[in-house]
């Protein structure tokens, strides 16, 4: 008998696996908080004998080199990959065993496209695969995007990637579980999962690159990729180079002064809180990223990288969890950190900053004399529809463009309220007079708003 179990990575999206038998397992694409798969592999009773890589990651900091130094595995890289540490270097049809007493083993497989070197790895059983662990190759229902690694590559990974997808459907069985670690909101996946089991069969059915001619699914893949997080220019290097143990201890606890000197001195200072109470009062000049958000992408997204950040929570869980989040992509130690509320984080004397909060309906009935109306969303959003008269900066690129949003009150909106609170927040630390539109998008045209559609 052999086990699956997944470990998630829901803030970026993405999914590690541990998988084995009574007494070994291997570990496959892990997160860079490895306590969570030595957590699983104890419930489990088993040793992690094999840790293995099915590419060098572009989203987040790896995991994998640390895991095998901590517990002594193997640690299975594709040979094609260029890193700068000890590895067992994995080729096509390498086979490796992960516990004999249960039959199971690791049979590589080469599906070049997401990058030129990734590998996906059949568990079998018996000689027989029973899973396979498919990385950014074969995603649910799409394929990991093509064009993360060099511009000039991209229609030939492409190419690549439907290739590689036909070459699992045509090798594996139709029950063979496909476990991708793209595609549940990683900007990895040139399309988002729907649904969190799938197998190669289901995938013959319904994934685009099983169901198209090469020459169509190429082009439809690249017309649809979107704008790729900056932070990904980091991941790929510091993957390559060997990531250094994470440090998850509380960092250096700052008071109301220590804000503020923070503050004027360019650092970041992040408000982890649920928007709402945010926008209820803040520290003047902080920024607002939710802690049940998208944390680390969005944070990691738009901050200068580099720049010493410092995290204001509700609570030391909710600054644990925020912290743990962050290391994944690299942002290792905030600088300081204060729990508590406004009233602990401003000095004495000073008032907490706020701002309104609203709805579509509540901007159809607003008079838009001085009103500016900005859109935050990505362009491709955009493209299925827009408020009539609205500007467009994507909330990505708002930090270094701030000084192009017209003069007026700014109501901000995205897709759902998450964006337009960060934006919000950025727009009111320069001084703007804000208004954060908290509705889904799909709430404008019934608000009596004219919605433009191409």
């Amino acid at each position: 008998m052999f086990f699956v179990d997944t470990i998630e990575v829901s803030g970026l999206g993405n999914r590690g696996y541990l998988a084995g038998g009574e007494r070994t397992a291997v570990a496959v694409d892990p997160p860079r908080d490895i306590d969570r798969v030595i957590e699983a592999a104890a419930r489990r009773g088993v040793r992690i004998s094999h840790v293995v890589e099915t590419h060098v990651h572009n989203d987040y900091v790896t995991g994998g080199l640390e895991l095998a130094r901590v517990t002594g595995a193997a640690y299975l890289v594709p040979a094609g990959a260029s890193v700068s540490f000890s590895r067992v270097p994995v080729r096509d049809g390498d086979r490796t065993v992960i516990d004999a007493d249960a039959g199971l083993a690791l049979r590589a497989l080469a599906t070049p496209g997401h990058t030129p070197h990734h590998t996906s790895y059949a568990l079998e059983e018996g000689g027989t695969a029973v899973a396979v662990f498919t990385g950014g190759s074969l995603l649910i229902g799409t394929v990991g995007r093509p064009d993360l690694v060099e511009p000039r590559l991209t229609e030939r990974l492409a190419r690549a990637q439907h290739a590689s997808a036909r070459r699992l459907a045509a090798e594996l069985p139709d029950d063979t579980a496909v476990l991708p670690t793209h595609g549940f909101g990683s900007f990895c996946s040139s399309a988002q999962a729907e649904g969190g089991d799938t197998t190669i069969g289901k995938e013959k059915v319904s994934n685009e690159a099983l169901t198209r001619d090469v020459d169509t699914f190429v082009a439809d893949l690249l017309a649809g990729l979107d704008d790729i997080p900056a932070y990904y220019t980091h991941m790929g290097p510091a993957n390559a180079a060997g990531p250094a143990p994470v440090d998850l201890t509380p960092p250096v606890l700052a008071d109301a002064e220590g804000i503020a000197a923070r503050l004027a001195a360019g650092e970041w200072v992040v408000d982890l809180r649920n928007r709402v109470a945010f926008a209820e009062g803040h520290v003047a000049g902080s920024f607002n990223f939710e802690a049940e958000g998208q944390l680390a992408t969005y944070l990691a997204w738009l901050i200068p990288w580099g720049r010493p950040v410092t995290l204001l929570a509700e609570s030391p869980e909710q600054l644990a969890a925020a912290q743990r989040e962050l290391v994944r992509v690299g942002i290792d130690r905030p600088a300081a950190a204060a729990t508590g509320g406004p009233s602990d984080w401003v000095r004495a004397g000073e008032s907490p900053a706020s701002f309104r909060r609203a709805t579509f309906a509540d901007l159809a009935g607003r008079s838009r004399d001085g009103v500016v109306v900005l859109d935050v969303r990505r362009a491709s959003e955009r493209a299925e529809g827009f408020v009539d008269g609205a500007a467009h900066i994507p909330i990505h690129t708002l930090h270094r463009r701030l000084d192009e949003v017209p003069e007026g009150e700014v109501w901000v909106h995205c897709a759902g309220g998450m964006r337009a609170a960060i934006a919000a927040s950025l727009l009111d630390a320069a001084g703007r007079d804000v208004v954060a539109v908290d509705d889904p998008f799909d709430k404008a045209e019934k608000a009596g708003l004219t919605v433009r559609r191409p």
